[in-house]
């Protein structure tokens, strides 16, 4: 028997329920046609013209995500042992598909786990949260605890988590921006915000307070080794190294030499300190510098004395009114990698843009190949990691384009 309804109705149009019964958790403030008084970041009940239950979310009234779906069951009950049923939910799931590399490995992925704005990423014993939604922020004094107590229950020392809210995303939800440990009862704040981790064999310093988004990316993890399966005993460039991971997979994996550029100077001092710990600091060198003066340099100067070249660039990216510039840059360092590359080479090149699709991202491959008078042979196509589940129904869990490729 369904339950009684406690909370406020949310009317929608037509094309909102039609999205709804499709399976997205989203409902944008234009698809609001009548709602009862409620309270910001709260539950709410969305219902039809007709006034059929359709789910129950978190409104924002800031956002012009106005809902967001946590559930289509008119059974649940949103207590304690509803949240605590959904955590365990993705930590079992993530036990299944990463098994071994379970040390390392995100939690939570947002709508992907039925947890709207919310990312959780475990590295070794710290637990490091971004929370991006009001209703999730309301949510962090029970899920947060919750979580702790599942991992440890399950053999994990989480030794504190840490919170990355230091994005101005969180403005569109009234949000302020902050970092900084949250409390966990029983629990000593670590003394650093520097942990140490362990992926595909290479050891790397995860610096969680200062480090881009969480820190360390999770989702290149196989990614990662399908490269360096590539470059064994070959000479590499690894573009947009960030704190080295690429660069140092290749090198682990047997490459002749690998040479590794970032425009901030400070991830380059972390890549090379990495370097040091993994003992590869003779088989990679580091530069600062700006990918897009670099490697029209390289072509003119140093063509063909790489054989593999990596692109893993940021997001070009954050909205549809910015994709057409955001494709020239990537055609642009595409290109330029192909002129550079000897036939034969091996181009590896992603994009972790849910805008830049992945037709996208394919008409722009076909396009520089053209201009640079090259044919691309696959290797391989891949995707993020599968901590980053993708929902076939919510498109947006659908953002990693990763591809090797080789020049002939």
């Amino acid at each position: 028997m369904k339950q009684t309804r406690i909370f406020p109705k949310i009317t929608v149009t037509p094309k909102a329920e039609h999205s709804i019964l499709a399976g997205h958790p989203w409902i944008y403030y234009t698809e609001i046609t009548a709602a009862e008084p409620y309270e910001n970041g709260a539950l709410v009940d969305v219902i039809n013209q007709k006034g059929s239950y359709l789910g129950t979310g978190f409104i924002s009234e800031h956002s012009k995500i106005r809902v967001r779906l946590i559930s289509r069951n008119a059974n649940d009950t949103f207590d304690e042992a509803f949240w605590e049923r959904r955590l365990r939910y993705a930590w079992e799931y993530r036990k299944t598909v990463m098994g071994e590399d379970i040390s390392c490995c995100r939690v939570i992925f947002g709508e992907a786990d039925s947890f709207p704005g919310l990312t959780v990423d475990l590295f070794e014993n710290i637990l490091v949260t971004q929370t991006l939604s009001l209703g999730m922020e309301k949510m962090k004094p029970v899920l947060f605890p919750l979580l702790a107590r599942i991992l440890t229950e399950d053999g994990r020392k989480i030794d504190g988590i840490y919170e990355r809210n230091d994005v101005a995303i969180r403005a569109l939800e009234g949000l302020e921006q902050n970092k900084g440990f949250f409390p966990l009862a029983g629990v000593p704040l670590p003394q650093t915000t520097k942990t140490e981790i362990t992926e595909n064999g290479v050891r790397y310093i995860v610096d969680y307070e200062n480090g881009q988004k969480t820190g360390f990316f999770l989702d290149q993890k196989y990614n990662r080794r399908a490269a360096a399966k590539i470059c064994r005993g070959k000479r590499v460039l690894d573009c947009f190294t960030d704190t080295g991971s690429f660069a140092l997979n290749a090198a682990l994996g047997g490459a002749e030499h690998v040479h590794a550029v970032d425009i901030s100077a400070d991830a380059i001092h972390a890549a090379e300190e990495n370097a040091r710990l993994n003992g590869l600091e003779d088989r990679v060198d580091f530069e600062t510098a700006n990918v897009f003066d670099l490697l029209p340099q390289l072509v003119e100067n140093a063509r063909g004395q790489y054989d593999v070249v990596i692109l893993d660039p940021p997001a070009f990216t954050k909205s549809r009114k910015t994709v057409n510039s955001a494709e020239r840059g990537y055609k642009e360092i595409n290109y330029r990698a192909m002129k550079l590359l000897p036939r034969g080479g091996y181009l590896i090149t992603c994009s972790c843009s849910h805008f830049m699709t992945d037709e996208l991202f394919r008409k722009m491959l076909h396009s520089a190949a053209a201009d640079a008078q090259v044919a691309l042979r696959q290797v391989e196509a891949r995707q993020q990691a599968p901590d980053h589940p993708i929902l076939w129904n919510v498109p947006e869990t659908n953002y990693l384009k990763f591809y090797i490729f080789q020049v002939v």
